[in-house]
């Protein structure tokens, strides 16, 4: 299968994630990390929804339906709730090492959900490419290897956080096809105001604005943007897919750090780098083609005309593409290679 835009959305998704952890790092120093996370995710959704008023030129309906706000409201629950409140409890009760290799869960989840649950279907090439990458991940925490401390409810709660997290990418998916800027803004808001309600509720001090702000202006790329290239990504290459691609942040967070802070290379370094490189490679030669059906459908996302893609406007249209409105999908039957994207979500 060729080798698609969105791959590389999802890769810059990964590596803008990825490379904001060490300006984190240098961020926090002995301020409270729920406060930081707050911000982060603050920064984001303001930045975005500010972005969106003067992309649309004043407030646009988001473009979902009824059906679709159930889902965005169980990302955002998952995702934005449970998932961050969750993480401090396991966080407070569990070492750096551990919880590091327990994060790897996340990938593994929102695939195992996209195969059996949401029924997204993944070959054996993709199911390696996912080993390899996670593999990869287990390998670049395993330098931090200490054993965790506290009791089971630690690591309980961090791998809750991941299944929360796992089941935000898969609901997210469901609506993918609108407007991933307004879903990036409102999950970031979301995100936000719990994060510093519950740093204000536990009596913590909030950073000096100085402070304040750069932590928001890197949620606004780290976080922000990276979630729009993520949810555009979801569009067209599926969850267990895009998952796959995005968990290679670890390796660019490292690769930053190196970089810019001076870190050492210690072998789990290279031993990541060689076995996400082999995971990546597996899904980018992936190939999957067969006879399929299209039933009838509406729905509202960007597109252009291709053989997707074959309806009239009317006459006032300017000829613009991609371009966004509602159109209708007639049935067809064809055969041709594709990605399970929000036209090819048939069984197999």
């Amino acid at each position: 299968m060729s080798t698609t835009p969105a791959v590389w959305l999802a890769l810059l998704a990964a590596a803008l994630f990825g490379a904001s952890t060490p300006f984190v790092k240098l961020l926090i120093g002995d301020g409270s990390a729920l406060a930081l996370a707050g911000l982060l995710y603050l920064g984001s959704g303001l930045g975005l929804a500010a972005a969106r008023l003067l992309r649309d030129r004043g407030w646009q309906a988001s473009g979902l339906s009824g059906a679709d706000w159930r889902w965005f409201g169980g990302a955002i629950g998952f995702g934005g709730v449970l998932g961050p409140l969750l993480l401090v409890v396991g966080l407070g009760r569990t070492g750096a090492g551990t919880a590091s290799l327990l994060l790897n869960l996340e990938a593994v989840l929102t695939a195992v959900l996209a195969w059996l649950v949401f029924r997204e279907h993944a070959g054996r090439r993709i199911v390696a490419g996912m080993g390899f990458i996670v593999a990869g991940g287990i390998a670049l925490s395993w330098q931090n290897g200490e054993a965790g401390r506290g009791d089971w409810i630690g690591p309980a709660a961090i791998m809750g956080a991941c299944l929360c997290w796992a089941i935000d990418n898969n609901l997210t998916r469901k609506v993918s096809a609108s407007d991933a800027v307004f879903i990036a803004s409102a999950k970031g808001l979301v995100a936000g105001a719990v994060n510093l309600g519950l740093a204000l509720v536990l009596g913590q001090a909030l950073p000096a604005w100085p402070l304040a702000g750069m932590t928001m202006s890197v949620g606004l790329l780290g976080y922000g943007l990276s979630l729009v290239f993520f949810v555009r990504a979801l569009r067209e290459l599926g969850t267990s897919r895009t998952g796959a691609y995005f968990s290679t942040a670890p390796f660019v967070g490292a690769a930053v750090s190196i970089a810019l802070l001076g870190e050492s290379t210690p072998p789990p370094f290279w031993i990541a780098a060689v076995l996400m490189g082999v995971g990546v490679w597996l899904h980018l030669t992936e190939t999957h083609e067969h006879e399929h059906a299209h039933d009838a459908l509406e729905h509202t996302h960007a597109h252009i005309h291709d053989e997707h893609h074959q309806h009239s406007h009317d006459p006032g249209w300017d000829g613009r593409e991609p371009h966004t409105h509602p159109h209708h999908h007639m049935p067809l039957k064809h055969s041709h290679d594709h990605f399970p994207d929000i036209h090819h979500r048939h069984g197999h």
